[in-house]
């Protein structure tokens, strides 16, 4: 034991054989590769189509860019442990990507409960939707979905990192988790764990809670909607929203809403790889493949090529004629 904190962390990863690790880091490749293109083409087409330019789809390319950060945060690192077997990171790194990744998770609760508040005001006063979620306001519910999340982290997150390290060095993780983490503290670290476990309850299920009413608000109103048309086309515009937030809070809830001293680390290692590197991935395919409008732009985008002459606009060479 050291009277030190630990200048350097290993990440135990995933212990597996050299043709396992290969096989792996192929697959979770693929699927970075699919997260990052898909959620640039849903923050191209909503911004490249005038048609998209609603606060459904302002939202929706918010959560897009979130979820390419999200996943670059601990992505890149797997991969490189599992090609180069390079699983040393810096006390400073490693706070560092706890710090993002968490962050960026906060956020992403914020942005489903903002983009469920949207659905609510759509359907259920539709008459006043424009009025309701003008620019000014949309602006707001996500400039505060980030400033908030940022300021509900910090303070865990900065207890965290000046609990000294000064035992054992091997993090049983594949990125610096709060939960392993802190159980390589050389220090009684329970007041800390309750109070990281209360927070994470607070915010996820009350993030919950407003997606919950909204859509139990949504469907007493759908159900309500005499005809037959209406309500299929209320639901298909819920039914993609709904089904990333059952698979998003569903990981989420069982890996943060639960005493640590419960938590099994081998199992929250597996479910994180879902949060981290599958979700990320699907949800591309769940907001485009359910949803007309945007696989409508999206075919007229390819037929047109307003991909390319989005991108020729931003460029800083683009020349007007």
């Amino acid at each position: 034991m050291k009277n030190q904190t630990n200048s350097t962390f290993i990440l135990m990863g995933f212990p597996l054989s050299r043709p396992m690790e290969i096989f792996l880091f192929i697959l979770f490749l693929m699927f970075y590769l699919v997260t990052l293109s898909g959620n640039l083409v849903i923050i191209t087409i909503t911004l490249a189509d005038y048609r998209l330019r609603t606060p459904m789809y302002f939202f929706l390319w918010n959560f897009s860019f979130m979820e390419i950060w999200f996943t670059s945060v601990t992505v890149p690192k797997l991969l490189s442990s599992l090609l180069f077997g390079r699983r040393i990171i810096s006390f400073t790194s490693c706070m560092v990507q706890s710090f993002f990744y968490f962050f960026l998770a906060v956020t992403e609760f914020l942005l489903l409960a903002v983009m469920s508040f949207d659905r609510y005001v759509a359907i259920c006063n539709p008459l006043r939707y424009t009025v309701i979620m003008n620019s000014h306001i949309c602006f707001l519910l996500v400039f505060g979905a980030w400033t908030g999340a940022f300021s509900y982290i910090l303070g865990p997150l900065s207890a965290v990192a000046k609990v000294p390290y000064c035992g054992p060095n091997v993090v049983n993780h594949f990125f610096c988790d709060i939960t392993p983490l802190v159980k390589l503290s050389c220090k009684d670290t329970h007041v800390l764990e309750s109070a990281i476990f209360i927070m994470a309850s607070v915010l996820i299920l009350s993030s919950l809670a407003v997606t919950v009413v909204s859509y139990m608000y949504i469907i007493t109103t759908v159900l309500r909607t005499p005809m037959a048309q209406g309500r299929q086309k209320a639901f298909s515009t819920c039914t993609s929203h709904i089904t990333v937030v059952s698979i998003i809070y569903g990981t989420h809830i069982f890996m943060h809403v639960r005493p640590m001293e419960s938590s099994s680390l081998e199992l929250n290692k597996v479910v994180a790889l879902l949060t981290s590197v599958v979700t990320p991935s699907l949800n591309p395919f769940i907001y485009t493949l359910r949803n007309e409008q945007v696989k409508q732009a999206l075919k007229e985008a390819v037929a047109q090529n307003k991909v390319f002459l989005f991108y020729k606009r931003l460029s800083p060479n683009a020349v007007e004629r």
